[in-house]
């Protein structure tokens, strides 16, 4: 055979071609299996009420500047890019395109690369929006896929043919969905009108990746309390005392009553540090991926009953927490991009009782990610 190209996904790639019976078949979308039964199939009341949202609090100007920005552009069949720095509120910003769009009879997707993101999303739009139908689709979770607003991991896409008039994918440079061929493909079959992508970091391969779809790129460089980020302070240690500096600062903001993410590049590592921090201060726990009981621990924390939580990438993003702290253990290890070092600074000083806190890279040295993460933090800093 000499060419190959999937209906799906678009995998031309015959390393991940195979046959059966004869035939050839994609196995890079092997594990995406068709629904059974139409999308279309599935039908709601045409009496529901008005969709319609509350929050306790007033956006900012630049807030609503924004969010009648992309009424305007849905309206005028325009797709948009928000580059809006951590904090800001960018949640907020598409709640009127969201009743806007369901009010006209439209389906929404709000899609998210992580799992715990997804979850995080779906409990704030119950609360935000009444009267209408809010389901959570991801991984197993799966029971019921139809409703006004689906929130859905990027993986759960290809249930949803032609199928979102909105289609709104938050943390779009995120690991799984970022440079996912597959995962793109089933983006771009879901989508029957048009997408809004949000990311507090400009994705690099944004102009070829979305070459087929044009978009206007919108950027909000403020956090919604006005304060700035938080600009990470860059410890130098050699490796050998890393974990000691480590101890000493987690202390200090232990004994003040102040929450600590340590962030760690690996799982191994995650542990490893746990087990050593532990041995010397109590009151901590640790999570990543692997860890079944990772949701419990993390409510815990928010709820003081642990003093800090070593972690890995999965708390990079979508999670806040009052008065945080945080620690970057291996500041410099090659997983830590400057992408992701400006998603865990961005944890820190997202409440408007809390607004300011610090950053700790602990590294033997300052590679380009690192540079790179704190010139584009001032660079969003004296533009406000």
């Amino acid at each position: 055979m000499d060419s190959f190209k999937c209906s799906k996904c678009g995998n031309t790639d015959l390393e991940k071609v195979g046959f059966l019976n004869g035939q050839p078949y994609c196995r890079a979308c092997l594990q995406f299996k068709e629904n059974s039964k139409n999308i279309f199939d599935a039908k709601f009341s045409n009496t529901k009420p008005k969709c319609d949202y509350f929050l306790s609090y007033e956006l900012s100007e630049k807030q609503k500047e924004l969010s009648n920005t992309l009424i305007l552009n849905y309206k005028n069949q325009i797709n948009t890019f928000v580059n809006a720095v951590c904090g800001s509120g960018k949640t907020e910003i598409v709640l009127e395109l969201i009743k806007y769009v369901i009010n006209s009879g439209g389906s929404v997707g709000f899609a998210i690369p992580r799992r715990d993101v997804v979850i995080e999303i779906y409990n704030r739009l119950v609360q935000i929006f009444k009267g209408i139908k809010i389901v959570a689709v991801y991984g197993s979770h799966h029971e019921q896929i139809y409703g006004d607003i689906i929130c859905l991991t990027t993986h759960q896409l290809y249930r949803y043919k032609n199928y979102f008039d909105l289609l709104i994918i938050d943390e779009v440079d995120a690991f799984p969905f970022k440079n996912n061929d597959v995962l793109y493909a089933h983006f771009k079959r879901s989508l029957r009108g048009f997408f809004v992508l949000l990311s507090a970091t400009y994705f690099t391969h944004s102009n070829s990746y979305f070459q087929d779809k044009k978009f206007e790129i919108v950027s909000l460089n403020e956090r919604f309390h006005k304060h700035l980020l938080p600009v990470p302070r860059v410890i130098i240690v050699k490796k050998c005392f890393q974990t000691l500096f480590l101890l000493f600062f987690l202390r200090r903001y232990v004994k003040s009553g102040k929450p600590c993410f340590i962030f760690c590049p690996t799982i191994e590592i995650c542990e490893i540090v746990f087990k050593r921090l532990s041995i010397f201060l109590k009151g901590g726990e640790y999570v990543h991926s692997k860890r079944k009981t990772r949701n419990d621990i993390i409510s815990g924390f928010k709820n003081k009953k642990y003093k800090y939580l070593v972690t890995t990438h999965v708390l990079e993003r979508g999670v806040t927490v009052e008065n945080l702290q945080v620690i970057v253990f291996l500041a410099n290890h090659p997983l830590f991009d400057f992408s992701s070092l400006i998603q865990i600074a961005g944890r820190v000083g997202r409440k408007a009782s809390a607004p300011e806190g610090e950053v700790l890279f602990i590294t033997d040295e300052v590679n380009s990610e690192i540079k790179e993460a704190i010139r584009v933090i001032n660079e969003k800093n004296t533009s406000v």
